[in-house]
């Protein structure tokens, strides 16, 4: 899909366009998230 066929798609599909933005934002907050509730295991 090239990226005039992307564009005119969202131009088309404006609420598509809200979708993907709130899920970058919450993809992009996941990692932190996910990072700072790692648990260490203490080895023998």
């Amino acid at each position: 899909m090239s990226d005039n066929t992307i564009a005119a798609y969202l131009r088309e599909n404006p609420r598509l366009m809200g979708v993907l933005f709130t899920m970058c934002l919450l993809l992009a907050q996941a990692g932190p998230v996910a990072a700072n509730n790692s648990v260490g295991l203490g080895g023998p």
